[in-house]
Formats: structure tokens, C-alpha cells, sequence
């Protein structure tokens, strides 16, 4: 009796400590609870950021007679809201740098701009649209576009605002543009700006006027550059039937060589070169899946890159399928050479065959097109494809699959241009060796004229866009090279004059040109912190692995599983639970800063019972888009150089510009 007694008081005793211990972990949570961001309206897990306006100063408390902490604040500096007050009939907000309790002051409400999602803009590639012009207002914008003839107004108005600032005269008040983007020069895409999107407004199908702000920080760094220099990189299949190839780029490289020494441009030019082959897991005695055959060498390094050309030799055995790993070459070339000391990049693909999707196990990259599209778009490579079509391809209809990828693979936002891939007719061997190789050294000759006008001062023009589909692919190649070599001056001339985007407190844009309306302006980017990207990654996994658990074993629990899993990674699992019919968006599972964005989701839009309508093939597909994004994601984690603070000492608070193309 007395043991059970005293047991008894030793157990209240333990639950009394117990409940202590939990009331001063409580005590010391509340403070650090309370000192968090306020949330945006209607969300759980988003707070609200404003970017600071030209002339903000940073207040000590919320009153004008309070000490400045800092004048003049850095124009666009991105603050967390903790606290909203009034005071001295003046609205105040208490702000800090970072989400975790880094306060740094007060500011006042009109001098602040609310950013509710964080999508921004950068420019498009100049191959033929117009200078984008900022509006003052909504309604000047609705004007011009809505017009009956917006190009000649959009060229007036353009024609009108630089013949202001030649003179340097301020434009008339009633003047409806308040900035231009750089006409004779483009804004570099290695020179950090941002361009928050405010609000967005569709008036007309297809075309969106967007509220923005437009800020170059000026702190930018960028290395000193008095010469253009080109690199020109050929991923070449190795593999079985490949040899003519080799051999004719062997004699193309040696002719855009001559060009080159006979211009005096031999350090101006340098040539890579990657081989590519197919799964050694499964076909050991190919050798390799992708290795450098040559780092990027110029003229003056010529024998040695021909030397390496020479012992590009093809497989002696035939690989697991039709298909190679084209990406696997095309990684390769853009992670293992030394593209820095060169500012336009051209990589050439050569080959005969599809390249290896992710949803074939023996793909080393684990990624399908778009995400290579996106690698090769954040080193500033452009992509051409020169596709062999040759019978053997034909008679196992792998031509119009392999034209599918690469198509996509080398899109551009232009349609002028349309894509970079080129196919060549090769039902002829001989005939097919001649047109490769005059395609190879049409495209090479037009970087060489790059180089050249560079050099020499002469400014490229944009070419005349053909009245026809006519002139073959060699004219194709020609063409599409020399618009790239125009964009790509423009480029350099703008990142040698360190030119930056306009400075706009708040203006108003279309998204589309408005001379060329089915021509973007803009690509647009969202600025994830590593915190979400870490958890947008976790939950990807999340629904990649129970989709694949029930394609597996037929079961009926998809969602369920996600959810449960869900729950266990999440901070708050109670926010999980399945009511009926809900997407995969509703549920809240790949976090709220998706909610707002304007595109359409295939996977946030996924209902239970889509899944399980879905066919074999098109869970398969949703599966691959899934696989291919988590690896393009664990790239962007490990892109150390372009994860961007803006004053936040914390790392979780670094951003990184998602294109929206690679959100899921």
C-alpha cells in the first residue's frame, strides 16, 4: 500500500514538473512567435514584403519627430512588415530585412510599394521586338494598345522619348511615357535588375498590362570587357554510323579557322568539343555516357582542338536503344568548360537520333528538355540542333519524336526565329555529309561576322525576315545565326556600357510587344527563397513517391498518402485534410506562394480522381515532368553565385529567379 501510494505521488510529481517545463519552454516561445512578419490576408504561411521608393528614410519609432535610423534608403529595398500603425496622420510600418525577427525601423506608407507575390520581369532577347516603352498610367497604355494602329504609335512615342533625352529636355507633363528600355544597347542578362509585378490586368486576349517597378541597383559587378569573344561548342554522337559526321565537322572547323586567321580574329573565336554516347551501365563497351574531348581553344590553340577532333572516333557497338543521351552531352558541356572569358555561346548538337527522356532508366541526367533548355538559358548558350534524318531513323519512327524534343529543346521566344533546330536530309549519305557540313560552317561564319563588326565598330542590323519558307536549311541556319548574332551585339554592347534598366518608381508595361504583338517582352520569374525552394522540393518528392507507390501496386490511396506524409514533413499538419474533389492546389500541399500565380498547373489542378482517369502513359508523363523539375531544383540549390540577398543576414531569406516555366 505505502509503495503504491508513493508511486502514485511520484507520478503527480513527475506530471507537475512536466506541466513546469512546458510552461517556461511556452513562456520563452511566445516572444519568439509574436516577432514574425504579419501574414497576407487570407494565408497561412505568407508574409507581407513592400519595396522601399526613392527618398525613404528609416524611422527609430512611428513618428516624424523620431530619430532617423538611416536616410535616404537604398531606392527598392525589399523589407518584411512586423507592425502597422498611424501616427501624425501618417500611416507607418514597422520593418525589418529579414522573416526572423531582424527589425531595422520604421517607414512611412507612401513611400513603400506593397509586393504581394514575388514575380518579376527580365527583358527578352532583342532578335526583333521593340524597345519596351513604361507608361505613366493604365489608361495611356489602353490608349496605344487599343488603337487602331499601336505599332506606328508605339514607334512614334519611342521616336518622340529619345529625341527628349538627346536634346536633354524633360518630356511635356501630358507626355504618357516615363521610361524606355535602352534601344541601341540591351540590358545585359548577367546584370542584376529587378522588375517587381505589382498588379496585372488582361483587357485584351492574350496580351497582359502589367503594374511594375523597374530598379538597377548599380552595384552590380561586371568584369571589364573592350572585346567581343565567341565560343562555339559541338556535341557530337559518337556512336555507331556517326563517322561522316565527325569527319565533315573536321573539314568545316578547318575552313571557319582559315576565316578566322584571315580576319585576324584567331583570340577572338575558340571551339569546344563534348562526345556523347548512351548508358555504359548497360552497354559497358561503349565507353562512355558524355566526356570533353577539348576545353574551349581559340585560333591560336588550333592544332591541339584539331588533334582532338581527329581522335573523336565512333562506338564499335550499338547502345541499348535508337535513342542516345543527347542531354547527358549537352550537361556536360555546359558544367565542365570554361565558358567565362566568352559573351556569345553557341553550342551545335549533332545527331542521328532522339535523346534519352527521363522516362527511360538508363538516362544519366534524369531530365527531359525543358529543365536542359533552362541550363543552358542561365549560362546564356544558345542551342542549335542539327538533326540527321536518316533512313534507319525513318523506318523506326524515331524522326518526328526526336524533332518533338529538339524543337522544344531549342525554343525561342521569337517567332521570327521559332526554334534552332535544323533538320537535315540525310536519305542520302553523301548529299546529307555536304548539307551538314555547309550548315556547320554557315552557322560558324556568322559568329565570325559577330567577332568582326565587333571589333571594327559596325553595327549589325536585324535581317530581313523572309517572304517565304524557301532556301533550304543552309538560308535557315544562315538566317537564324545572323539574328542571334544581332541580339547577341546588342547584348555585349549593352554589358561593356554597363547599360541598366530604366529607373521606374511604378509604371505600366504589356507583356507582348506592342509593334510585334505576338512577340513577348518579358520572360517572367519567380523569386523563391531557399526556404520555399527547400520545401517545394519535399513536397514534390512527396507526391513523386506515392505516385509511383500506386502506379505500383494499383492502389486507391494516392491522396491519402500524400496527405499523410505530408503531415509528418509540415510545421502545422493539422492544415491537411481530404475533402472531396479537391486539387492537389487546394489542399495547400506545394505551399501557398503558388496560389496566386498566373499560369495553369497541371499538377496543382490533379484531382483523386484525375489521377486514376489518367491512362498508364499519361500518369507516367505527369511522373517524368515531377522527376525532371526535383533535379532541375537541386541544380538551383547548388548555384551558389545566383542566389541573391537583398540585406538579409539570414540564408533562408536568399531568392533565387524561378523562371515560371520550371514551376510545377
Amino acid at each position: 500500500m505505502l509503495i503504491r501510494k508513493f508511486n502514485r505521488i511520484k507520478a503527480s510529481f513527475a506530471v507537475m514538473i512536466g506541466l513546469t517545463c512546458l510552461m517556461l519552454v511556452w513562456a520563452k516561445a511566445v516572444p519568439a512567435q509574436k516577432c514574425r512578419p504579419l501574414l497576407i490576408p487570407g494565408k497561412r504561411s505568407i508574409f507581407q514584403q513592400v519595396i522601399t521608393h526613392p527618398g525613404a528614410n528609416l524611422y527609430a519609432s512611428a513618428s516624424r519627430s523620431a530619430p532617423v535610423l538611416e536616410a535616404r534608403i537604398k531606392p527598392f529595398t525589399v523589407y518584411y512588415v512586423y507592425e502597422r500603425t498611424s501616427a501624425d496622420d501618417t500611416d507607418w510600418l514597422k520593418v525589418g530585412l529579414s522573416s526572423s525577427c531582424e527589425l531595422s525601423g520604421w517607414v512611412k506608407e507612401d513611400k513603400i510599394s506593397e509586393w504581394r507575390q514575388a514575380l518579376t520581369l527580365t527583358f527578352t532577347e532583342r532578335q526583333g521586338r521593340q524597345p519596351v516603352l513604361f507608361f505613366k498610367d493604365l489608361q495611356a497604355l489602353d490608349q496605344v494598345a487599343g488603337s487602331a494602329s499601336p505599332s506606328e504609335k508605339a514607334i512614334r512615342l519611342a521616336s518622340q522619348f529619345e529625341s527628349f533625352q538627346a536634346g536633354n529636355t524633360p518630356p511635356p507633363e501630358d507626355f504618357p511615357i516615363l521610361a524606355m528600355e535602352p534601344s541601341e544597347e540591351a540590358v545585359s542578362r548577367t546584370r542584376f535588375y529587378l522588375m517587381p509585378i505589382f498588379q496585372t490586368v488582361e483587357l485584351f486576349e492574350g496580351v497582359k498590362f502589367l503594374e511594375l517597378a523597374s530598379v538597377d541597383p548599380g552595384t552590380w559587378q561586371l568584369p571589364e570587357e573592350s572585346d567581343l569573344r565567341t565560343s562555339i561548342v559541338f556535341v557530337i554522337d559518337t556512336t555507331i554510323s556517326m563517322k561522316p559526321y565527325i569527319d565533315r565537322t573536321r573539314e568545316a572547323v578547318r575552313n571557319i579557322y582559315g576565316a578566322i586567321q584571315e580576319a585576324g580574329l584567331s583570340d577572338k573565336v575558340a571551339f569546344g568539343l563534348v562526345a556523347f554516347r548512351s548508358s555504359t551501365e548497360k552497354t559497358p563497351d561503349l565507353g562512355y555516357v558524355s566526356k570533353v574531348l577539348s576545353d574551349l581553344r581559340d585560333g591560336r590553340q588550333r592544332t591541339e582542338f584539331e588533334n582532338a577532333l581527329a581522335a573523336a572516333e565512333e562506338a564499335r557497338v550499338s547502345s541499348h536503344s535508337f535513342n542516345e543521351d543527347a542531354f547527358a552531352g549537352l550537361k556536360t558541356a555546359l558544367d565542365k568548360l570554361n565558358w567565362a572569358p566568352y559573351q556569345s555561346r553557341i553550342m551545335l548538337l549533332i545527331t542521328d537520333a532522339g535523346p534519352l527522356r527521363n522516362d527511360d532508366p538508363y538516362s544519366t541526367t534524369g531530365m527531359n528538355e525543358a529543365e536542359i533548355a533552362d541550363m543552358a538559358a542561365a549560362k546564356g548558350v544558345r542551342t542549335f540542333v542539327l538533326h540527321l534524318r536518316t533512313p534507319l531513323a525513318e523506318r523506326l519512327n524515331n524522326i518526328n519524336y526526336a524533332e518533338a524534343q529538339y524543337r522544344a529543346l531549342t525554343g525561342q521566344s521569337d517567332p521570327t526565329i521559332g526554334d534552332l533546330y535544323l533538320p537535315i536530309d540525310a536519305s542520302d549519305k553523301k548529299a546529307g555529309v555536304q548539307t551538314f557540313g555547309r550548315v556547320v560552317e554557315s552557322v560558324g561564319a556568322q559568329m565570325v561576322r559577330l567577332v568582326k563588326a565587333a571589333s571594327t565598330g559596325e553595327r549589325l542590323q536585324m535581317p530581313d525576315q523572309p517572304s517565304s519558307g524557301t532556301g533550304g536549311v543552309v538560308a535557315e541556319a544562315e538566317r537564324k545565326a545572323a539574328i542571334l548574332g544581332y541580339a547577341m551585339q546588342l547584348e555585349f554592347l549593352g554589358r561593356r556600357g554597363k547599360v541598366q534598366a530604366p529607373q521606374v518608381v511604378t509604371s505600366w508595361v504589356s507583356d507582348m510587344d506592342l509593334v510585334r504583338p505576338d512577340t513577348p517582352s518579358f520572360k517572367v520569374t519567380v523569386l523563391l527563397s531557399k526556404n520555399q525552394l527547400s520545401d517545394l522540393y519535399q513536397r514534390l518528392r512527396v507526391i513523386l513517391d506515392q505516385a509511383q507507390r500506386t502506379k505500383r501496386t494499383g492502389a486507391r490511396d494516392f491522396f491519402q498518402g500524400i496527405l499523410s506524409a505530408a503531415a509528418q514533413i509540415s510545421r502545422d499538419p493539422t492544415q491537411f485534410s481530404l475533402k472531396p474533389n479537391q486539387n492537389l492546389g487546394q489542399l495547400g500541399l506545394l505551399g501557398e506562394f503558388l496560389d496566386d500565380l498566373p499560369y495553369r498547373s497541371s499538377i496543382m489542378r490533379l484531382t483523386e480522381e484525375d489521377w486514376y482517369r489518367m491512362s498508364v502513359g499519361e500518369q507516367q508523363a505527369l511522373v517524368d515532368d515531377i522527376k525532371s523539375k526535383i533535379k532541375r531544383y537541386q541544380l538551383y540549390n547548388n548555384d551558389v553565385s545566383n542566389w541573391l540577398s537583398f540585406g538579409s543576414a539570414d540564408p533562408g531569406d536568399s531568392v533565387y529567379r524561378v523562371p515560371l516555366s520550371m514551376m510545377p
